[in-house]
């Protein structure tokens, strides 16, 4: 019943990250957050496939699996993500050449973070990653509260709560780990996984709502409103 929890939140998000990811670059050709959104779907996919063969650590699927994680953690779904969420909120669409740029770091700052693992403890590593998602969340909750002030406080409440979980997660992530959990942290990864994947489901619906507003407003044009 475990190992299924994990299948079925593994899947999940693997659902979440593609088909929302498409949406944001098909509908509001918003290709930071769609990108990124494939991107946690492309790691659930090798996390998938990795545990389905065994979980072994000397494959290269686990090296692969690191580099993902490494990869959002640091830049993916905190600079990427304020960035992608400030095409709503200020009207910030960057060019080809800084969205390519953005994604570069992330890789760089992946390929470089991928090599501090468990078991070992890298305070460094783990505090960085923890502040970065502390700064992120302090502008989800300004976007929650744009959402709000939109109308759609449905989407600002379901956005709050999942957001606060996702800094949870950051959290226990690398300093407290779940009493009763196994060796792979079954438990942990099945929650964290849930968790990201509705983060993917909930920011994607409380970004149409707030773009709907500002078409409504007349801050961005109407034809974008027809296919959002």
């Amino acid at each position: 019943m475990k190992d299924l929890l994990f299948m079925l939140a593994d899947l999940w998000m693997i659902f979440a990250g593609f088909f929302f990811g498409w949406k944001f670059i098909r509908r509001f050709g918003n290709y930071l957050l769609g990108l990124e959104w494939m991107v946690v779907a492309t790691s659930g996919s090798n996390f998938l496939l990795w545990a389905l063969l065994g979980g072994h650590e000397d494959s290269v699927l686990y090296d692969i699996a690191y580099f993902f994680d490494a990869f959002s953690r640091s830049v993916g779904i905190t600079l990427i993500l304020v960035m992608g969420l400030m095409r709503v909120t200020h009207r910030y669409k960057p060019s080809v050449a800084v969205d390519v740029g953005v994604f570069a770091l992330a890789a760089v700052a992946g390929l470089y973070l991928q090599q501090f693992r468990p078991p070992v403890f890298h305070a460094g590593p783990a505090t960085f990653y923890v502040v970065v998602n502390a700064l992120t969340t302090l502008f989800l909750a300004y976007f929650t509260w744009r959402v709000w002030k939109a109308g759609a406080a449905g989407h600002a409440f379901a956005l709050g709560l999942v957001s606060l979980a996702g800094s949870a997660i950051a959290i226990i992530y690398d300093f407290f780990p779940l009493a009763g959990d196994d060796a792979h942290r079954t438990i942990f990864y099945t929650a964290a996984l849930a968790t990201w994947g509705t983060q993917m489901c909930v920011c994607y619906l409380a970004y149409r709502a707030l773009h709907v507003r500002t078409v409504a407003t007349g801050v961005e044009p109407a034809a974008h409103a027809a296919r959002a």
